[in-house]
């Protein structure tokens, strides 16, 4: 069957508000011919997508399967129709994603003087990302952090970085001057395996409110400075890799260009400054 990419907007519409009239606001349209679209969708599946009651919509395995996919189908169709549009009008964009606390300013100043008819868009990946939009061509290349799935990428190493623990101001090792990771035993950490979270902002709020710790690495710190949280190097826990990364069907051209530039650049910053970060820059809240 041919997936009706009207239908599936539709259906992601309904599964975000859950609620049908709230939906069809969002969508512009009327409620009726949204509840139509969305049992002829189910029709064509061949499978029920929401499990109906009076008081509340919720979905069923298949619709959550669905509603993971659907933003990945939506998203590659939405970038192949920007890049048909940039092609019809010459337009040159490259688009630069980059991990939380790093950063590529000074790799794309010194790109755009050799290349001032390109648009260049950043991309701040959230946390959880890492490598997919690199996948479904919202970004061209990306400044990232391992671990990432590098399948399919050419990576260049950039440097690494080194890990230090986050927490409460009010926590009985926050006054301390570098900490080992027993230390850390019995604390309850804040990552991706125990509580995800949507955002970093999230995650230091909860933090800042004894609700745990984390291990970040120290750019993310020198980041997201504030006064109720203290930051200190965990002396034996091992270095964060940071590299570049682009699709290896997309190893030419402009981002074969970026990645020259920004290669240089960025180790250079990194040797500079990142590379000799002395722990006691860490303990700043």
């Amino acid at each position: 069957m041919d997936l009706d990419l009207r239908k599936l907007r539709y259906f992601v519409a309904v599964a975000e508000h859950r609620h049908f009239g709230r939906a069809a606001q969002a969508l512009f349209i009327a409620q009726p011919v949204l509840s139509r679209q969305i049992r002829a969708f189910e029709q064509e599946l061949g499978c029920p997508l929401f499990t109906r009651t009076t008081r509340s919509i919720e979905l069923t395995p298949a619709g959550k399967q669905l509603y993971d996919e659907a933003s990945r189908i939506t998203t590659v169709v939405d970038v192949a129709l920007r890049r048909v549009h940039e092609a019809q009008q010459g337009e040159q964009r490259l688009v630069v994603a980059f991990s939380p606390g790093l950063h590529v300013s000074d790799a794309i100043r010194a790109f755009a003087v050799s290349h001032p008819k390109v648009v260049i868009d950043v991309f701040p990946l959230r946390w959880w990302e890492r490598d997919a939009p690199l996948r479904d061509g919202r970004a061209h290349l990306g400044y990232l952090r391992r671990p990432f799935d590098d399948s399919g990428l050419r990576t260049v190493p950039i440097g690494h970085e080194t890990k230090v623990a986050c927490l409460p101001v009010t926590h009985r090792l926050a006054g301390r001057g570098a900490l080992t990771s027993a230390d850390l035993d019995g604390e309850p950490l804040l990552d991706g395996g125990t509580r995800r979270t949507s955002s970093l902002e999230e995650k230091f709020e909860l933090i800042a409110s004894g609700q745990g710790i984390a291990l970040v690495p120290i750019s993310i710190a020198g980041s997201y400075s504030r006064p109720d949280l203290v930051y200190l190097t965990v002396t034996d826990a091992p270095p964060v890799e940071t590299c570049l990364a682009v699709p290896e069907s997309n190893c030419a051209g402009l981002a074969q260009d970026f990645l020259t530039v920004a290669t240089a650049m960025l180790r250079r910053h990194t040797n500079g400054s990142e590379g000799k970060e002395e722990p006691e820059a860490a303990n700043q809240g």
